[in-house]
C-alpha cells in the first residue's frame, strides 16, 4: 500500500508540473523579462552563528593550510577547492583543542558530494545533500589532541582537476581551531598540519571569518495574488541582498563574501486566503545548479533541484526558469535557499497568481 502511495504521489506531482508551466506560460513569464516584475519588500535580518568560508584559493596547486581560525559555539563550514596540482591530494578538516579540558562537538547537519570533475555537479549535489540533511553525530577531542571533522572528507583522493567541497554545520562547547588541509595523498593529518603553512588567498581572496550564518528575509506584508500580481525577491545581489563582510583570520584583512556562499537562507512567505498562486526560481548572473528547500504542510517534494531535469540553466536570461510549486493562500510557507558552490548570482524568487 505504501508503495502505491508514493506513485500515486509522484504521478500527481508531474500532472501538477506539467499544468503549472502551462499557467506560467498562460500569466506572462515565458519570453517576459523577469527583472522587471516589481520587487516584494521584505525586511532581512542575519543570525545563526559564525560562518568560515574557505573557498581561497579556490584552485590548489601546492600543499598547506587553506584557511583557519579558532571559533566557539554555533558554526557553519563551507569548503570549496579544487585540486590544481599534477598529482592527487587529500583534503581534510581538523578540529584542534589546545584547551585543558575535553571539547564536545555536535555535527547537526551537513551535506559534501564525492569530489568530482563537473564542478556545477558537485555544487549542486553538495547543497542539495545538505537541504536533505543526514544523521547528526558527535565528537569528543580530548584536551591539546585534534580530530578530523568526518572521516567521509579525508578518506578520498581529489585527482588533478577534482573540486572537494562540503558544507558543516556544528556546535562546539569549547573553543576549537578548524583548519582546511590540501596535503599529500599518504599524509597523516595529524602529522601534516603543526608545519604546514597557510597558503596565500588568490585575487578573488573568497575566504574568511563572517558573523550571521542565517539570513530571515521576511516580507513586510501577506501576498494577495489577485491583487499584488507578479512580484519578485532577489537574493544575493549586494543591492536589494548585501554581501556580508568579515575577516580573513589568517592575515587580518576585511574580506567580502560575494555572493554570500555558505549563507543559509529562511523565506517565510505569508499570503491571504482564497486564492492560488505558482512559485519559480529565475537565475540572473548566467550559469547555475542547485536546490531549494520548500516547508509546507502540503509540502513532499523538498528540496527542489534547480533546474529540473538537467544539470543547470541560466544563460537564457528571459526562459531560464524552474517551476517550485503552486501554493494555496493562507497556508503557512517558508523556502530554504543557499547559494551554491560553484554557481554565479544573483537569482529571484518569482511569485504568480494561478486562476
Amino acid at each position: 500500500m505504501a508503495r502505491i502511495q508514493r506513485l500515486a504521489g509522484l504521478l500527481l506531482l508531474l500532472v501538477c508540473l506539467q499544468g503549472s508551466f502551462s499557467a506560467a506560460q498562460a500569466a506572462g513569464l515565458q519570453d517576459t523579462d523577469i527583472d522587471y516584475i516589481g520587487e516584494w519588500e521584505v525586511q532581512a535580518g542575519s543570525d545563526g552563528g559564525t560562518l568560515l568560508l574557505s573557498d581561497s584559493p579556490e584552485m590548489v596547486s601546492q600543499d598547506g593550510i587553506l584557511y583557519q581560525d579558532k571559533v566557539d559555539g554555533t558554526v557553519r563550514l563551507f569548503y570549496y577547492h579544487v585540486n590544481a596540482a599534477p598529482t592527487a591530494k587529500r583534503l581534510d578538516v581538523i578540529l584542534e583543542n589546545d584547551g585543558p579540558e575535553p571539547a564536545h562537538i555536535r555535527v547537526q547537519q551537513y551535506g559534501r558530494s564525492d569530489p568530482g570533475f563537473s564542478w556545477m555537479t558537485v555544487g549542486k549535489e553538495t547543497l542539495r545533500a545538505y537541504l536533505t540533511g543526514n544523521q547528526p553525530y558527535e565528537l569528543t577531542i580530548p584536551p591539546r589532541q585534534s580530530r578530523s571533522l568526518s572521516p567521509d572528507i579525508h578518506q578520498t583522493a581529489i585527482l588533478t582537476n577534482m573540486l572537494a567541497h562540503g558544507i558543516y554545520d556544528f556546535v562546539t562547547d569549547k573553543p576549537v581551531t578548524v583548519r582546511v588541509l590540501m596535503m599529500p595523498l599518504l599524509a597523516d593529518s595529524d602529522r601534516f598540519y603543526p608545519t604546514a603553512k597557510v597558503l596565500p588567498a588568490d585575487s578573488v581572496h573568497l575566504r574568511g571569518t563572517f558573523a550571521g550564518a542565517n539570513r530571515m528575509i521576511v516580507p513586510l506584508q501577506s501576498y494577495n495574488p489577485t491583487k499584488d500580481g507578479a512580484v519578485a525577491i532577489t537574493l544575493a545581489d549586494n543591492q536589494w541582498d548585501r554581501y556580508v563582510r568579515g575577516t580573513d583570520a589568517t592575515d587580518g584583512s576585511p574580506v567580502v563574501n560575494y555572493g554570500n556562499y555558505g549563507i543559509v537562507y529562511q523565506i517565510p512567505f505569508p499570503s491571504k486566503t482564497g486564492s492560488t498562486f505558482a512559485a519559480y526560481l529565475a537565475p540572473r548572473g548566467g550559469e547555475y545548479a542547485g536546490a531549494v528547500g520548500i516547508q509546507s504542510p502540503d509540502v513532499y517534494w523538498s528540496p527542489v533541484a534547480t533546474p529540473r531535469g538537467q544539470l543547470s540553466f541560466g544563460l537564457n536570461a528571459r526562459r531560464d526558469f524552474t517551476f517550485l510549486g503552486n501554493f494555496d493562500g493562507g497556508v503557512p510557507l517558508t523556502f530554504t535557499f543557499s547559494p551554491p558552490g560553484g554557481s554565479n548570482l544573483p537569482v529571484r524568487l518569482v511569485f504568480l497568481p494561478q486562476s
